[in-house]
C-alpha cells in the first residue's frame, strides 16, 4: 500500500489519513521508515502470542475510535490479511464505504491459503469499489455479482513498491549475504511460512532442498526463517550445519527485495512473491498446492510444484541445467503489473467521487 499512500499526498482532490493496526509491528516499521510514511492512528495491537482472534477484536475496537473520529468518505484497505478484513468490517459497521486494493484473487479452498482466502472474500463482499490487479480477478468478481462498473483493472502496487526499491548498486549489510558470490554462484532464495506446510509438508520441502544441496557444489541456498517456533525448531534440526545452506534473519523489505533481484530463483510458499520475483526476470517454484495467482502459471513465470519433495527437486533441478527453460520463465511477461497500479487506482478513485467523467482505460499486460 505504501505506493498508493505517497501517490495520494500529491492529489489535491484527496485528504489521506493513514491508519496501521501494526499487527506485525517489526515488519510495518521498517517499511514505514522506508517509504517515509507517518501513520495519524498507530493502534499497536501486537502482542506475543497473538491469535486471529486477538487480532480481529483489537483491530476491531481500534478502528472503531478512529474512524469515528475522522468519519473519512471512504476506507482502503490491501489485500487479504486479518486486519484487512477487520478494517473492512469496522466500516461496514459505521456505513463507510470500503475500496480494495489487490481486490478478486481466490484459490477456491477456503482453508488454504488459511485465514487469507476467507477474508479477501468476506472483504470483497464488503467492499463498494474493487482495484483488480488482473482480468482474472475481475473475472472471479463477477461470478460473484460484483457491479462491473465497480471494478478497475489496475496491476497491482506491489510491483509499483517493488520497483522503487530495488537498485542495481545495492549493497546488503547482513554478513551472510556480504560474503556470497551472486555472479558465479547460483542463488536459491527460499522462504516458508504457512500454516498448512506446518509439519510434514515442510520436512519434504527441506528434503529436496538437503538433496539439491548434495548434488550441485554451485548453488547457494539463502533462507530468511520465519520467527514462528515450530519453523525454527524444524529447520535448525533438517537445515543447520551445511556449508552453502544459509539461514538467516527475517530481512526487511528493501534488502529482501534487492535478495530477490540478486538470486537465481524463488522456491517460495507466500503470495506476493508469486508477483514479484516475475516483475524481476526470476522464476518462481510454489510450494503450496494451490494458487490463488493462476495468472502467473498461465504466463509461465510460475510453476506450481507442492510440497512433494521430488517433485520440487526436479522442477528446481530442471532450471538449474536447462537454460532454456530458465530463459523462458524469466523472460514471460509478468502479468501482474508494470509499476502504475497506484496512479490507475487514483484514477479509479476520481471516477468513483465523480471528480472526472470518463472512465480509467483497465490495464492490461
Amino acid at each position: 500500500m505504501a505506493p498508493l499512500v505517497k501517490a495520494l499526498e500529491n492529489e489535491k482532490e484527496f485528504e489521506s489519513v493513514v491508519v496501521v493496526t501494526a499487527q506485525h509491528r517489526e515488519m510495518l516499521d521498517q517499511v514505514l521508515d522506508l517509504f517515509q510514511i507517518t501513520p495519524r492512528y498507530d493502534l499497536n495491537i501486537m502482542q506475543t502470542g497473538q491469535t486471529l482472534y486477538d487480532i480481529t477484536c483489537r483491530s476491531l475496537k481500534g478502528l472503531e475510535t478512529a474512524l469515528e473520529q475522522e468519519n473519512p468518505q471512504l476506507v482502503l484497505v490491501h489485500g487479504d490479511t486479518t486486519t484487512t478484513f477487520a478494517a473492512s468490517l469496522a466500516a461496514y459497521y459505521q456505513q463507510i464505504p470500503v475500496g480494495h486494493v489487490e481486490a478478486g484473487l481466490r484459490s477456491g479452498n477456503m482453508y488454504s491459503p488459511f485465514p487469507e482466502e476467507l477474508n479477501r472474500k468476506l472483504t470483497g463482499s464488503i467492499a463498494s469499489v474493487h482495484f483488480a490487479p488482473t482480468a482474472n480477478a475481475r473475472d472471479n468478481l463477477l461470478r460473484e455479482g460484483v457491479d462491473p462498473d465497480n471494478i478497475f483493472i489496475t496491476g497491482n502496487t506491489v510491483i509499483d513498491a517493488l520497483l522503487q526499491t530495488v537498485r542495481p548498486d545495492y549493497q546488503f549489510q547482513e554478513p551472510v549475504l556480504k560474503k556470497i558470490n551472486f555472479n558465479d554462484n547460483k542463488v536459491l532464495l527460499v522462504t516458508t511460512h504457512r500454516r498448512e506446510n506446518l509439519g510434514e509438508p515442510m520436512t519434504n520441502i527441506f528434503k529436496a532442498l538437503l538433496k539439491l544441496h548434495e548434488e550441485f557444489s554451485d548453488i547457494e541456498i539463502v533462507f530468511p526463517v520465519h520467527k514462528n517456533p515450530l519453523i525454527r525448531n524444524l529447520t535448525k534440526k533438517l537445515l543447520e550445519g551445511y556449508p552453502r545452506i544459509h539461514l538467516i534473519e527475517p530481512l526487511d523489505y528493501e534488502p529482501f527485495a534487492n535478495l530477490m533481484a540478486k538470486s537465481y530463483l524463488i522456491l517460495t510458499d507466500s503470495g506476493g512473491l508469486q508477483e514479484e520475483a516475475p516483475a524481476l526476470g526470476k522464476p518462481v517454484l510454489v510450494l503450496r498446492e494451490n494458487t490463488e495467482r493462476p495468472e502467473a502459471v498461465e504466463a509461465g513465470t510460475v510453476e506450481l510444484v507442492g510440497t512433494n519433495s521430488e517433485k520440487i527437486y526436479q522442477s528446481t533441478k530442471n532450471l538449474l541445467i536447462n537454460e532454456e527453460l530458465y530463459v523462458k520463465m524469466g523472460k514471460a511477461i509478468n502479468p501482474y503489473g508494470d509499476g502504475q497500479a497506484s496512479s490507475r487506482i487514483i484514477a479509479g478513485l476520481k471516477y468513483y467521487f465523480q471528480l472526472i467523467k470518463t472512465r480509467p482505460v483497465d490495464w492490461k499486460p
